[in-house]
This record gives structure tokens, C-alpha cells and sequence, in this order.
């Protein structure tokens, strides 16, 4: 019988936890060039139950979203082959586009106007805290 209420118990607990995962199911392709930014933002996304996808420059971005379109795109400003100004250009074109989080270490406020003109959603100064990326994309996805 406690085998059978611990069990019981370890499910509702299994159930709590999957409420808490603030991002679960929701699409989101990383891009930047850094593989260590890169693999810390594509783990803490997934800590909070998205399905992330990841690249390490401009073109493959503009594919991965032409093929197959996530929630949201967590977008460097500065890659290699493509812009971050030129992949956001692209991506804000395509029909029921995705939200766009750009991620930059430039403090220029012309280059945040750029991006806003654009039509990004969200713009975030490096270094970024992890949770401050998360809780932007949870705000994104609540309106």
C-alpha cells in the first residue's frame, strides 16, 4: 500500500513540476555564433520545457525558419554569413513570423531603433542573465 501512495505521490509531484516548466512546447531557434552562449541559452530554454533548435550563423537561420517556423527567435546581432539586422528583415517578412529576441553586446541606441523599425520584439544588451531572456520570452508569449 506506501509503494502504491508513493508512486501516487511521485506522479502529482512529476505533474507540479511540469506546471512550472514556463516555456513548455514552445519552439525556439537559438542563433549566435558562440557555441558557449549558444549551448548556455539553448540549455536554460530547455530547463523550462521548450523545444529549441540552434545555429551558428545568418543563412542557416533564414532556412531553419523558412522550413519550419518556431514560436520565437532568440537572434545575435552580429553572425557570420547574415546579419542579425538582415535575418530579422527576412524573418519579420514571412507570414505569422515568429518573435524575434535580439541579443547584442552593442549599447547603440540607433542600432536598437534599427532593430525596432524592423519589428523586433524584444532587445537585450550582453552579457545577458539567463532568466531575464526567459522572462521576456514568457512575457512575449502571454500577449
Amino acid at each position: 500500500m506506501t509503494d502504491e501512495a508513493d508512486l501516487q505521490a511521485q506522479m502529482a509531484h512529476r505533474d507540479d513540476d511540469d506546471q512550472e516548466l514556463r516555456l513548455r512546447d514552445r519552439k525556439i531557434l537559438v542563433v549566435d555564433d558562440d557555441p558557449e552562449i549558444r549551448a548556455a541559452v539553448d540549455h536554460a530554454l530547455q530547463a523550462e520545457g521548450a523545444l529549441t533548435q540552434v545555429c551558428g550563423d545568418g543563412n542557416s537561420a533564414v532556412r531553419i525558419v523558412e522550413a519550419d517556423p518556431p514560436d520565437l527567435v532568440v537572434l545575435d546581432m552580429m553572425l557570420p554569413k547574415r546579419s542579425g539586422f538582415l535575418v530579422l528583415e527576412k524573418i519579420k517578412k514571412i507570414e505569422n513570423a515568429p518573435r524575434v529576441v535580439m541579443v547584442t553586446a552593442n549599447e547603440g541606441k540607433r542600432h536598437q531603433q534599427y532593430a525596432e523599425d524592423l519589428g523586433v520584439d524584444g532587445y537585450v544588451l550582453k552579457p545577458v542573465r539567463l532568466e531575464r531572456l526567459i522572462t521576456m520570452a514568457v512575457d512575449l508569449f502571454a500577449d
